[in-house]
């Protein structure tokens, strides 16, 4: 009876971590769902009413290592600054906050950034944003870089999870014609970030 409880015992851990690697992965699919779902249902969105269009999106498998605890530092007496856009344009944006997370063994700070023009808007008051380039821009990713979004309740006690699993393209990577952010310097990162959407291997 003790062989079989002990058993039991260093089984559990294995069962759990499984499930967790299980769920994790199922999350993850949700988002990308959703994520697709969107582009069908925004009129101005490049694949609207269009799932063909979509079949050539690509993304890496989800990968746990890429989901990080950061810890969060505000910083509520940033200027406002106009970020570039790939049109030409310029956006009005903040910096919110830093999150700094340790990744392959290098120390990265990313610039989390809150849009003026969201931020008057009901529905999007409490959205952050997250635009950056690594080293697989231009080979396997957008080189235009990539986005991440997350909201202010998502940050906890000085802490927040970066999920790079959760990164996706701007509409630019599909299409002209779109005022899309170009990732500020601060946040071009010194390695290949394999996580997120590749690059679209459809027709632009």
């Amino acid at each position: 009876m003790k062989k079989i409880f002990v058993l039991l015992l260093l089984t559990i851990p294995f069962i759990t971590f499984a499930q967790s690697k299980r769920a994790f992965k199922k999350e993850i699919k949700k988002f990308r769902k959703h994520y697709k779902q969107e582009f069908l249902e925004e009129a101005r969105s490049p694949f609207y009413n269009n799932k063909k269009g979509m079949k050539n999106m690509r993304f890496y498998k989800p990968k746990r290592e890429y989901k990080l605890k950061a810890n969060f530092r505000r910083t509520p007496n940033a200027e406002t600054f106009k970020m570039a856009t790939y049109s030409g344009k310029t956006q009005d944006y903040v910096l919110y906050g830093v999150a700094t997370v340790m990744l392959h063994g290098k120390k990265l700070e990313v610039n989390i950034y809150q849009s003026l023009r969201l931020r008057d808007m009901e529905e999007y008051k409490d959205h952050l944003f997250i635009p950056f380039k690594d080293l697989t821009n231009d080979d396997i990713t957008y080189g235009g870089g990539r986005y991440m979004d997350m909201k202010m309740s998502d940050i906890k006690n000085g802490t927040v999870t970066i999920d790079f699993n959760r990164c996706y393209n701007p509409w630019c990577a599909f299409s002209d014609g779109y005022n899309c952010p170009v990732p500020p310097n601060e946040n071009h990162f010194d390695l290949e970030i394999e996580a997120g959407e590749k690059m679209f291997a459809g027709k632009h």
